[in-house]
């Protein structure tokens, strides 16, 4: 997974470049919600996703119908961003005000995970950024339910306000 040169260019302000894959990998792990924008066509479609990211991959869950999964299903590329920490920086004038924010944004594919134990530890993953109580999935609700995968293919970081 690249982070350097990424598909979307170079970064215009570099002095706000996150370049420590251990920065990206703490803002993906200390997020919950992803916002992923597929392309269906001309159309583009961007949802909010709960999430977790296991140092690889990042998995969310899902209904098995839907716009997003139709959507999946015909162009599995996506780009997904997670933001953590946002707030704003004030200034004497309007128009000086900043963004304070840590955000990653990657591109990848993103896959329909089969396996039912790499789904069940998706989904574990996912409810504990909500809880430490451990549930048992029943298999009806695990036959109903998509987990997918993102294979990330680049990645970038951003950071402005934070040290």
């Amino acid at each position: 997974m690249e982070t350097a040169s990424h598909p979307h260019g170079e970064m215009r302000r570099s002095d706000r470049e996150i370049t420590d894959r251990a920065e990206i990998d703490a803002i993906l792990n200390a997020g919950k919600v992803m916002r992923i924008a597929l392309v269906d066509g001309d159309t583009p479609f961007l949802v909010p996703v709960f999430y977790c990211y296991d140092g690889k991959s990042i998995y969310f869950h899902s209904a098995k119908s839907g716009s997003k999964i139709d959507i999946i299903k015909r162009n599995n590329k996506v780009c997904f961003e997670i933001g953590i920490k946002h707030g704003f920086i004030e200034d004497a004038m309007a128009c000086d005000f900043e963004a304070k924010h840590k955000t990653v944004i990657g591109l990848g594919r993103a896959v329909f995970v089969k396996d039912e134990a790499e789904k069940i530890a998706a989904l574990d993953r996912i409810v504990a950024l909500f809880t430490d109580k451990h549930f048992e999935y029943p298999q009806t609700n695990l036959d109903r339910t998509a987990v997918l995968r993102i294979d990330i293919e680049s990645i970038k970081g951003k950071k402005h306000g934070y040290a």
